[in-house]
């Protein structure tokens, strides 16, 4: 248990972390992967490269310590990171190496604005954080693996179908390399997959929402190209366009993820996305149509054109057989448009 007064020199520090946070956990990225070079196959090489991990890594540090007092607050971010953490098949002594850097990282950057006493209490409420994160994800991998059908770590599945459905937006239809059964999931999460990146000489994994509803047989992520002017964190999307064809396999974690659509099944869904955002929202809006096929549901989705507009004739479809769904189309280019082509405003106030 934490004591009382390590809370309250931890939440002294946040001004500090708020200062400093930056440095120190760019400091600790580079020392944890001098001591433990294989950790830079569980952590995104590209969002170290341009400063997006260590960014939010500092932001997560001071709100930490910002609200040690209030964990309530925390709550959601927990389980959104534990989610991740499973994802990536993280395991226990993995938090003694990353707490063992931080800590040190903490004293080397601060120097001596950092006492003995200060670092004790960061250390006890390391390890208080690192014990609620173990037990989340412990509980993950036990649904996941008690699940028929489930796994935990990494499964092999082959492509077996890869579908354009946009200048952008490839498709893949991932079936079980064993043979054995798929497990349900809930619309809205992901999967990791873990690819080799040859620039990089290291295996790196990324997750992907997964982009239809469960059928048993099979998972379908829908995959981005990315320009690497525009963003430089999409070599392994832009690898699986390029280098991975039907018949290839690929690695996948088992399903995680906590964006999920809890609205009562019959009350009306306002569902909205843009560009590849459109992925989660497909299987959320199967799943509520499967629950109550007369529902009303209006899906809006926008793309900067016609071109990298995806999954269009597959709302379309769905429209066709549930006449409470009504979808608009639009990008930058055009109006707002209905994918049945009647007017924008008659769709909605059908709602």
């Amino acid at each position: 248990m934490l004591r009382e007064q390590d809370k309250a020199i931890v939440k002294s520090t946040a001004p500090v972390l708020a200062e400093h946070g930056l440095a120190i956990t760019e400091h600790f990225y580079r020392r944890m992967f001098r001591h433990h070079p294989e950790l830079k196959s569980i952590f995104n090489q590209a969002h170290q490269a341009i400063g997006d991990q260590p960014k939010a890594l500092a932001n997560a540090v001071y709100a930490y310590a910002a609200n040690i007092d209030r964990p309530e607050v925390l709550a959601n971010t927990v389980s959104r990171v534990a989610h991740k953490h499973a994802s990536l098949d993280i395991e226990p002594s993995q938090y003694d190496i990353v707490g063992e850097h931080l800590l040190a990282s903490i004293q080397e950057v601060l120097g001596d604005a950092v006492n003995d006493e200060i670092i004790d209490a960061w250390r006890a409420a390391y390890g208080q954080l690192a014990n609620i994160f173990i037990e989340a994800e412990a509980e993950l991998y036990r649904e996941a693996s008690s699940k028929p059908g489930g796994w935990r770590g990494w499964r092999r599945f082959t492509i077996r179908r890869k579908v354009r459905e946009s200048a952008e937006i490839c498709s893949f239809y991932l079936y079980p390399s064993d043979g054995d059964a798929v497990p349900r999931y809930t619309p809205g999460q992901y999967v990791s997959v873990r690819v080799d990146v040859p620039a990089l000489g290291l295996t790196q994994p990324r997750q992907y929402s997964l982009s239809d509803v469960p059928n048993g047989e099979y998972l379908r992520i829908s995959v981005k190209r990315e320009n690497p002017a525009d963003n430089p964190a999409g070599m392994v999307s832009n690898l699986l366009h390029d280098e991975f064809h039907e018949g290839d396999e690929l690695e996948l974690s088992p399903p995680f993820g906590d964006f999920l659509l809890t609205a009562t099944t019959h009350s009306p869904q306002v569902f909205i996305s843009g560009g590849v955002g459109i992925t989660p929202m497909i299987g959320m809006l199967k799943q509520h149509l499967a629950q109550a096929p007369d529902a009303v549901a209006l899906f809006i989705h926008g793309a900067r054109n016609r071109a990298v507009q995806a999954m269009r004739e597959e709302v379309r479809a769905l429209e066709s057989e549930h006449p409470g769904l009504k979808s608009v189309f639009f990008s930058k280019t055009q109006n707002l448009m209905p994918a049945s082509g009647t007017t924008t405003t008659s769709k909605v106030k059908s709602i």
